[in-house]
């Protein structure tokens, strides 16, 4: 309960609208998801403590779009907010957020949490359905190197949600900030680096390559996206198999020698 009332207390003597503004900054202090003049998209967002502390990293040159089925009161004092009452399942409430950022943005943020009933296993079943939710809007949203913070409740089927969550981000941390009420089950999946990418690790494939680097490995080109292979040169055909990838580039290692 000492916990509760600090962070309550707190948000009121600093004007923020609700306690769960100190989760996203205790989260964006981990792993800083939130930058200066990044668009910031905030799914479930009111009554509007995200929103206040998005605005306020993103500064004067930012952007934060919020979402929530219900209406969110107009937010003093930051102009870089927007709000729109809607349904993220539906299309046209994502034409409308696509529309207000005008392209790809650079983190997705979800607090969504499902109306409570009462019974665990029904509600971490929700919340599960929330966060993929969310997710599915994150990966049509995100540019390329973005970030994607998410709430899950602890139980079944969290380990395959966030084995989803690495295969398209270049990192994944799963933690629970200090601002979470002692006997909340909450965990918070921090997806770090968007990855666009066409091809992901342990991909087989046969490329040409078309360059050589400054540390001499060869260049080749999978839709656009650069590997870089060891032990090949300008014109060589190889067979490689994709090692690491990272949001603008990869590495592979030949495999035809093996």
């Amino acid at each position: 309960m000492a916990r509760k009332d600090h962070y309550y207390n707190k948000a009121k003597q600093e004007g923020y609208r609700s306690r769960a503004a100190y989760k996203l900054k205790q989260l964006d202090e981990l792993e800083n998801v939130l930058s200066r003049g990044d668009t910031v998209v905030d799914l479930g967002a009111a009554p509007g403590g995200w929103l206040e502390v998005a605005a306020e990293a993103v500064g004067p040159d930012g952007q934060v779009i919020g979402v929530d089925l219900q209406r969110i009161k107009d937010i003093e004092g930051h102009d870089t907010i927007e709000t729109i009452r809607g349904d993220m399942t539906e299309e046209r409430t994502r034409d409308r957020v696509i529309d207000a950022a005008g392209g790809e943005v650079d983190a997705v943020l979800s607090d969504m949490a499902p109306n409570m009933s009462g019974e665990y296993s029904l509600d971490q079943a929700r919340s599960l359905h929330l966060a993929r939710q969310a997710f599915e809007t994150a990966l049509e949203l995100l540019d390329t190197d973005g970030d994607f913070v998410v709430k899950i409740f602890e139980g079944p089927d969290v380990d395959e949600f966030r084995a989803d969550v690495e295969e398209e981000f270049q990192y994944v941390r799963a933690t629970s900030p200090k601002a979470s009420r002692d006997e909340s089950s909450e965990l918070y999946f921090i997806g770090k680096g968007r990855l666009t990418a066409s091809v992901r690790p342990g991909d087989e494939l046969e490329v040409e390559i078309t360059d050589v680097g400054n540390e001499g490995d060869g260049i080749a080109s999978v839709d656009g996206y650069r590997l870089f292979v060891p032990a090949a040169e300008t014109g060589d055909v190889v067979t490689v198999r994709v090692e690491d990838v990272k949001p603008n580039f990869g590495f592979a290692q030949r495999i035809d020698r093996d």
